[in-house]
Parts: structure tokens; C-alpha cells; sequence
């Protein structure tokens, strides 16, 4: 007899694999239905253009990209710079003297 509960099974030993197989046919799929849809849109009137304006896009963002990723390292600079800059500000003023008293007569 059970008893109420279900059984569980132990899965097959190539199931894992299988499943990144699985993944890799769909994603394989997902690629050929995208290459079929550029090139039915080359096709169309316009198509040629409108697919150079994409790329052109493409590209303009990637440039885009790089040039975001060097100001993490630019503000770095700048604030050390800063930094140093107060230091030599500081080192530079020199200590105020008391004016020197007349005698007086």
C-alpha cells in the first residue's frame, strides 16, 4: 500500500545533458527564424536601408559603450587630481604671522 504520497523517481543519468541539448536546438532555432527575418526584410523595398541604419546603429552603440566604460576610470582621476590639488593649495599658504608690533614711544 502507499501511503498518500507520490513516488518520486530518480531522473535518467543523461537528462542534464539532454536538457542543455534541448536549449541548444531551440536557441539554434530562435538564430535561423532571425537570419530568415533579415533577410525576408532585405528583401522588401527599403529593406537594404533600413538594415544599413540598424548596423550603422549598432555600431554607433558599441562606440558608445567603450566610451561610458573609460569614465569610471576618469572620475578616478579627476578626484585624485582634485585631491591633490587641495594638498598643494594647503602646503603652498603659508602660515600667517602676527604683524610686527611698533614700539611704542
Amino acid at each position: 500500500m502507499t501511503s498518500g504520497m507520490p513516488e518520486t523517481t530518480s531522473k535518467p543519468a543523461g537528462t542534464a545533458s539532454s536538457a542543455k541539448l534541448g536549449e541548444k536546438d531551440l536557441m539554434t532555432r530562435l538564430a535561423d527564424a532571425g537570419e530568415e527575418a533579415l533577410h525576408r526584410l532585405s528583401e522588401l523595398p527599403g529593406g537594404q536601408k533600413a538594415l544599413g541604419a540598424v548596423n550603422d546603429l549598432r555600431t554607433r552603440v558599441d562606440d558608445l559603450t567603450k566610451k561610458v566604460r573609460g569614465i569610471d576610470a576618469l572620475e578616478a582621476r579627476v578626484a585624485k587630481l582634485e585631491k591633490d590639488v587641495a594638498a598643494l593649495k594647503k602646503a603652498k599658504t603659508p602660515a600667517r604671522r602676527p604683524a610686527p608690533r611698533k614700539p611704542s614711544p
